[in-house]
């Protein structure tokens, strides 16, 4: 390996790591931030949320690595432009695409090794992280006592509390409404003091009281009947409540099997099904629910007759109901309207089901595009980053930063769109999930093409002096005075003149 692409490569692999974990961090307490509500108050452990974050970290990839990608490129690039070293280098003979040459061969194993993050490593993470999601939804609440206010995280069991010690843990004033029991009945303890704490499985809530009174109210079955009154003091009185929900459990992970945690060999199994599935439901809706159960006899009454049999005249299907009486004319409405009925929830049940077929073959492709769009879309970004870079020639985190995300708004709100119609069937999944790519593209190719030839994409001074040159063009037609240049006066020193009165005038207009 030559020392210059030694250098270019060192230059390239700091800041890539940097931003990528820096923007993998804004990204876990993006997520972080969304399942907040849920997080808090439940007494989970580190370990648990640490668990968390790193599926949630696995997760983001596809939007962190083609950001950082960019991120890189235009630092990079444009710290060697910003020190003159790509300056260096071009006097020497090495052109932009040689320079960047290195940097597109270790993007690519990255891109190379992005499909298989999507494709093996996601998969995985999605599904530990939606039955994790899953328990810590229905962990509760921890049991944590406020001075002054009821505590109802508990079934049919509510607890007030006047004051709680923080050091000593020693409940005061303590108010207890218990009805756990099925028949209805009631029990209020008052107790003067206590201590109530979950055992060491949380599978149990032991409650230690002192000094206090218990009024059972027992209700009657029968409605004639008062209902009874017992009263109970006491001075120490121990309590064991059985409860769930307070112990974390973890759920199966084989439960839980949506399109986002398959690779490409199970989706591509998944959408054979599915089109199957969905042809199936689509033409069983239709023809024999019309051809042989619904009109069985539509042949037949395209010619306003029925044949009674083979060896009778056929006769027509209002002498038929004509001929029968109110009981048995009133029995072939109910029969008719039966069928209707029948037929109308076997249409909706065919139908539910083609859509549900429908809805979840969308979702399948769409997961199976992504997973082949994210290698592409790392490529561009760097093709895009790195020409960048060298036309801004501005390193650090300012402009970089600046255009990198004005570039990366652009092709997430792209995907997202594309995605979303993607999924509701508007657009083809292929196109929904490539138009971000087949956009940004040409745009790679443009700023690479003005990179390699030192365009003044972004040179300020350019685009004044182009404004100078078009504004005076349309101030000299507004007052009428024609170009001597443009009157064809066919001799040279006539052209040099009227170049040096043409640049005298538009001095002095400038001047006025």
């Amino acid at each position: 390996m030559k020392t210059v692409h030694k250098l270019i490569l060192k230059s390239y692999l700091g800041p890539m790591i940097l931003t990528f974990f820096i923007v993998l961090f804004v990204f876990i307490m993006q997520f972080m931030w969304r399942y907040i509500d849920e997080l808090v108050g439940k007494g989970l452990g580190p370990d648990v949320i640490l668990e968390l974050m790193m599926y949630a970290a696995v997760s983001v990839i596809p939007m962190v690595l083609p950001l950082s990608t960019l991120f890189a490129a235009v630092m990079t690039m444009g710290n060697m432009g910003e020190n003159y070293e790509l300056l260096a280098l071009k006097s020497a003979g090495i052109s932009l695409p040689r320079i960047m040459r290195p940097l597109i061969v270790l993007v690519f194993f990255i891109a190379v090794g992005s499909f298989f993050v999507a494709n093996d490593l996601i998969p995985l993470s999605s599904r530990k992280m939606s039955a994790l999601i899953y328990d810590i939804r229905n962990q509760k609440q921890s049991i944590e006592f406020k001075d002054g206010l009821f505590f109802n995280g508990i079934d049919n069991l509510s607890i007030r509390v006047g004051r709680q010690d923080p050091k000593t843990k020693l409940l005061t004033d303590i108010l207890i409404y218990d009805t756990r029991k099925a028949n209805g009945d009631m029990t209020t303890t008052v107790a003067d003091s206590g201590y109530i704490t979950l055992s060491d499985d949380k599978k149990y809530l032991l409650v230690t009281l002192y000094e206090g009174e218990t009024y059972e109210e027992t209700r009657s079955y029968k409605w004639f009947e008062n209902s009874e009154l017992r009263h109970n003091i006491f001075g120490v009185q121990n309590m064991i409540v059985p409860l769930s929900g307070f112990d974390f459990e973890r759920t199966d992970q084989s439960l839980f099997n949506g399109s986002q945690t398959k690779n490409i060999r199970e989706l591509t199994v998944g959408i054979d099904s599915l089109e199957k599935l969905s042809a199936e439901t689509t033409s069983a809706s239709y023809d024999p629910l019309i051809s042989s159960f619904i009109f069985p006899y539509d042949k037949a009454l395209a010619t306003d007759t029925i044949p009674r049999n083979e060896h009778m005249e056929p006769f027509s299907a209002g002498e038929l109901i004509d001929t029968l009486g109110i009981r048995d004319r009133k029995a072939l409405y109910a029969e008719a309207l039966g069928k209707a009925t029948s037929s109308r929830n076997y249409y909706s049940f065919d139908e539910a089901t083609s859509k549900e077929a429908l809805t979840q073959l969308y979702k399948y492709k769409v997961d199976w595009h992504k997973k082949m769009s994210l290698p592409v879309s790392v490529m561009i970004f760097f093709l895009i980053g790195a020409p960048l870079g060298a036309i801004i020639r501005k390193g650090g985190l300012g402009m970089p930063v600046v255009v990198s995300v004005g570039f990366f708004v652009i092709y997430y709100i792209i995907t997202i769109t594309g995605e979303k119609m993607a999924r509701e069937g508007s657009w083809n999944s292929f196109l929904g999930m490539w138009i971000a790519t087949f956009i940004l593209l040409p745009i790679s190719v443009y700023l690479t093409y003005k990179a390699t030839n030192d365009s003044n994409l972004f040179n300020a001074e350019w685009y004044s002096a182009r404004y100078r040159r078009i504004k005076a063009f349309f101030g000299k037609l507004k007052s009428g005075k024609p170009d001597r240049e443009q009157k064809g006066s066919g001799s040279r020193t006539d052209g040099k003149k009227t170049k040096t009165k043409y640049e005298t005038r538009y001095v002095s207009s400038n001047e006025r």
